[in-house]
């Protein structure tokens, strides 16, 4: 990838690398969406897709087409829950299109899935706030070295999001003190 003003630079295997662990958050909460909409394939599409490039594929239209059809199926879902699970799918397919920038939005690309997945399983048990930090914590020790070396590039999440953005910053924070 090429050198941004920033003087960042991120190759194609570190948003492999990102997008798997974008995929695999994702994938631990698709059963949300899929048993509310169960005829709806856009979210599981999403993750394939997402999938697909963390090993190995392209990065082309079909990962970012799918990523906006994940989006609009959050828009229309029936309840929150299934809602949190179809964006953690498109944070999965769009976790592909990070961007060398240091600008602190760019955290939603690499956390933003584990932080919508939290939130999904943090409603499912009826906002129990316990849940979401277990989930947090779960994203935490299963995010590789590779995963920290690409997040600590960046400043730290941003203000802001509600408690989806408070799970994605309790997960930034962790991941960095680590690091």
């Amino acid at each position: 990838m090429a050198d941004e003003p920033s003087g960042m630079t991120l190759s194609k295997q570190d948003l492999r690398e990102v997008t798997g662990y974008s995929a695999e958050s994702a994938q631990e909460v698709l059963q949300l969406f899929e048993s509310a909409h169960p005829a709806d394939p856009r979210p599981r599409e999403a993750i394939d897709a997402a999938w697909r490039f963390a090993r190995g594929g392209e990065r082309g239209k079909a990962l970012r087409d799918t990523g906006w059809a994940a989006h609009r199926a959050a828009r229309e879902a029936e309840s929150a829950i299934a809602g949190d699970a179809a964006r953690a799918a498109m944070c999965a397919a769009s976790a592909a299109y990070l961007h060398p920038l240091a600008d602190a939005h760019q955290v939603k690309h690499i956390l933003g899935a584990a932080a919508h997945a939290a939130r999904a399983a943090e409603l499912l048990a009826g906002g129990l706030r316990d849940v979401g930090a277990d989930h947090i914590e779960r994203a935490r020790r299963r995010a590789a070295p590779a995963v920290v070396d690409v997040l600590t590039r960046y400043p730290a999440a941003p203000p802001g999001g509600g408690r989806v953005g408070e799970l994605l910053r309790d997960l930034d924070a962790a991941l960095r003190s680590r690091h």
